[in-house]
Order: C-alpha cells, then structure tokens, then sequence
C-alpha cells in the first residue's frame, strides 16, 4: 500500500492517492494535499471541506454531486451552490479532488458501483444466518415469478432493476410478510423518484430529511416509516421497490 509521511506520521495511502483511514484526516494534511495540487486553501474551501466531512460522519458516504450542491444551499445560499463556483475552488473536480483533500472517499453512483463492490457491501451487512435462504424473511439469490427468474443480492434487491413491476414488488413484499398499502405504496415510489434523482438509494437519513420535504410531519417521521417496513424503510423499501440496496448508514 502507498504511504506518506507527514509531522513524523506515516499514514496509509489508497492507490488513487486519498488517505485510507478517513479517521487519520487533519487540516494539516489537506492543506499539504491541496498544494501540491498548486492550491492554496481559503476559507471558501474550507466551508466546501468540512460541509462534506460533516455529511460524511452523518451518513457515512461522500455526497454526489447534487447532494452536495444541495447541502452548499441549505448551508450557505444559492451563489454557492454552483459547479461554477466548485470549479473555481476545486479545479481538479470537487468530487475528485475536493474529496480527496477532504480525506473522504471518491463519491460513487449506485450504478458506477461495479458488481464486486456490490457484492462485498452486500456480504459485509449479511450474516450467515441470512445467506441460508430456509431462514430468511426475504428472497435470497434468486425467485420465480409470472413464470421469469429473478435473480437478487444476498440482502434480497434485485439484480437486474429493469425487471422490477408493481407485481414483483407485491410478490416480494408476501414473502417478508407485508401487505402493501397506500401508504406503502408512497414511501416506495418517493425512494424510486429519490433514486432516478440523485442516482443513489436514499439510507434512512437521508430518505426522512427529504421527506419532510414533501410531506407532513406524520408521514416523515422514523417511527411511521418503520411501522410500515420493520425491516427498515431503506433497506426494506428499497428492496421492494427495486432497487440496489442503499449505501453507507443504512437503518
């Protein structure tokens, strides 16, 4: 693995050049990070950089480029909220370099996500218990329905999400023991349109912050979400929804 030493300090390097511990990060090292990408740190970088350290701690992944634009304005206003104006602080790319002065990993798509990553996130929230398809509460590795195959993660989320209907949706919800109602039927169709959005499944953070958005409060509430998906509105919703299992902090 690359390293660098700074202060006497040697810290690990991940092959694109970012730290390989998030935790080892300091205002130090980005400094030294952002120089020799012949940048000098303002405070206007400095307001970017922990904006996206802080989402980071709150929802363990770097924020893609929309989300981040829309911390920028509920933080600090419209004129900043622009690619024009991250271009100008981070020429390299916020999402590349900003990142990687940040000391958090590169932002990634669901669907920039290869299906290794994919499948070692996936192994990494199962346990063994829930790979033996006999004691799941959801459908492991693969179903029959309407008489097609459906093949699907170790967590149950379909593979192929352009098979995904409002029938295969009830019929994996009978498996976990839901009966999908309206109301179901919202929260499902809100973390779709999230997900054709952002391009990332929604975690429970960020599904309830966006929420409050466009609901009322009874509806964006943790409780009244989970009441309805026990299993968890992020991961459970997304499962039944279709799409790939969110990540970062999850439920």
């Amino acid at each position: 693995m690359l390293n660098i030493k700074f202060d006497g300090v040697t810290y690990d390097l991940l092959p694109d050049g970012r730290l390989a511990n998030t935790g080892d990060w300091n205002e130090e090292i980005a400094a030294s990070f952002a120089e020799k990408d012949g940048i000098t740190l303002t405070n206007n970088h400095w307001e970017i950089i922990h904006l996206m350290r802080d989402f980071y701690k709150e929802y363990n992944i770097s924020p893609i480029r929309k989300l981040l634009i829309n911390a920028i304005k509920d933080k600090y206003g419209e004129k900043k909220a622009t690619n024009v104006y991250l271009a100008s602080l981070f020429p390299g790319g916020v999402l590349i370099e900003g990142t990687r002065i940040a000391g958090l990993p590169l932002p990634m798509l669901d669907a920039e996500l290869d299906d290794d990553e994919r499948h070692n996130r996936a192994v990494k929230r199962t346990t063994k218990k829930h790979l033996d398809p006999g004691m799941c509460d959801h459908y492991v590795d693969k179903f029959d329905y309407d008489g097609k195959v459906f093949n699907v993660s170790p967590n149950g989320h379909l593979l192929d999400a352009s098979q995904w209907n409002e029938g295969v949706a009830t019929h994996m919800a009978v498996k976990e023991n839901l009966e999908l109602t309206d109301e179901h039927w919202e929260v499902i169709n809100y973390i779709r349109k999230f997900y054709f959005e952002f391009g990332v499944t929604p975690m429970v953070k960020l599904l309830v912050k966006y929420m409050k958005e466009h609901f009322n409060q009874d509806k964006s509430r943790e409780d009244y979400l989970y009441k309805l998906f026990p299993k968890g509105p992020a991961r459970q919703g997304a499962r039944i929804g279709g799409l790939p299992e969110p990540q970062g902090c999850i439920d």
